[in-house]
C-alpha cells in the first residue's frame, strides 16, 4: 500500500510545484533585484523609487503606462520584441514619462499611443539620460519625444522606427530630441513615416551611424533628418530612400533651418548611400544648410537627381 500511495504523491507534488512556477511567469513585472512582483507598471517604478534597479516585463501585452519621477530604472523584456506596452499615456503624454536621473529602455514595444493633442509617444523624456536598445516603436503620433537637459544624452541602438509621425496639429516625429547635450542613434531603422521628419534634434551634438531612412511608404513626410537649431559631430554610414509622398522634399538633411544656437562648424556629412525610391524622379539637395558654418560633406554615394549641397 505504502508503494502505490508514494507516486501520486510526489506527482501531486510535482504539480504544485509546476502550478506555481506558472503562476510566477505570469506576473506581468518584476523587479528583478528583490524578486517581487507587480500588477501594475506605476507600482514597479514607486518601488524602485529614488534608488536604482531593473524591472522585467513578461511576455505579453499591457494596457499601461508609469511616469519615472527619480531614479535609475531599466526597463527590460524578458524576451525581447514580446512585451507590448500599447494604447495608453500617463498625463496625457506617453507609455513611459521619464523625469528621473535616467533610464534603459531592453527589447520592448510601444504601439498605438495616441492623446488629445496629437502629440502621444512611446516615451516622453523631460530629464536625465536614456538608452534604448532592441526596441521597436510603432503607429503612434511619436516615437519619443524629449525635453530639454543640455547635462544629459540620449542614446539609441538597434531600434526600429514604423508609421510614425503627424502634422494634424503642430508636427509630431519619428525621434523628436529638445536641447540635449548628444543623441546617438546607430544601427537603427526608420520606416514608413506618417508626417514630421524621421529624426529631429536640438542637440549640440549629433551622432547618427550605420542606420538605415526608408521612405518609400512614407505619407506627406519631411527631413530624414533634421537639425534645426545646428549641431556638430558625424552622420556616416548611413542608407536614406526618399519616396514619393512628400510635404516637404527639398532636401534629406537641414541644417539650422529654424535657430543657431550651436555653432555646426566641422558637422561631418560621410559615406553614406542616399537616393530616390524606384519610379521616383525629382531633384533633391543631400544636405542644405542655414548656418552659413564650412560643414565636411565627403565620400557620399548619391542617386540621380541628387545635389550634394546647398546654401540656404
Amino acid at each position: 500500500m505504502f508503494k502505490k500511495l508514494h507516486f501520486p504523491l510526489i506527482s501531486l507534488a510535482v504539480a504544485i510545484i509546476a502550478t506555481a512556477a506558472n503562476a510566477r511567469q505570469t506576473v506581468p513585472y518584476t523587479v528583478a533585484e528583490t524578486g517581487k512582483g507587480f500588477a501594475h507598471l506605476q507600482e514597479a517604478v514607486d518601488a524602485i523609487g529614488s534608488g536604482t534597479g531593473t524591472i522585467r516585463f513578461a511576455s505579453m501585452r499591457f494596457a499601461d503606462c508609469a511616469v519615472q519621477q527619480a531614479g535609475n530604472i531599466t526597463y527590460v523584456a524578458a524576451v525581447p520584441g514580446k512585451s507590448v506596452l500599447e494604447g495608453v499615456a500617463c498625463e496625457g503624454k506617453a507609455a513611459l514619462v521619464l523625469r528621473g536621473k535616467s533610464a534603459r529602455i531592453k527589447g520592448l514595444v510601444f504601439a498605438n499611443i495616441r492623446v488629445p493633442d496629437k502629440n502621444g509617444a512611446g516615451i516622453r523624456l523631460e530629464q536625465g539620460d536614456l538608452a534604448i536598445s532592441q526596441s521597436w516603436f510603432r503607429d503612434s503620433e511619436q516615437g519619443i519625444l524629449a525635453g530639454n537637459d543640455t547635462k544629459a544624452k540620449v542614446t539609441i541602438d538597434k531600434s526600429t522606427f514604423t508609421r510614425l509621425g503627424t502634422c494634424e496639429a503642430d508636427c509630431a516625429h519619428s525621434v523628436y530630441i529638445g536641447d540635449y547635450g548628444a543623441v546617438t542613434v546607430t544601427r537603427s531603422r526608420f520606416e514608413a513615416g506618417r508626417g514630421g521628419h524621421y529624426v529631429k534634434s536640438r542637440s549640440a551634438r549629433i551622432t547618427v551611424m550605420n542606420s538605415s531612412f526608408d521612405d518609400t511608404g512614407g505619407r506627406a513626410t519631411n527631413y530624414m533628418i533634421d537639425l534645426p537649431a545646428g549641431a556638430v559631430g558625424r552622420i556616416a554610414d548611413n542608407w536614406f530612400v526618399q519616396g514619393r509622398n512628400k510635404e516637404n522634399y527639398s532636401a534629406f538633411i537641414a541644417v539650422s533651418a529654424e535657430d543657431k544656437w550651436h555653432p555646426s562648424a566641422g558637422l561631418v556629412v560621410e559615406n553614406n548611400n542616399a537616393r530616390f525610391a524606384s519610379g521616383v524622379s525629382r531633384t533633391s539637395t543631400f544636405v542644405a544648410d542655414w548656418s552659413g558654418e564650412q560643414l565636411r560633406i565627403a565620400g557620399n554615394d548619391l542617386g540621380p537627381g541628387l545635389k550634394r549641397f546647398d546654401r540656404r
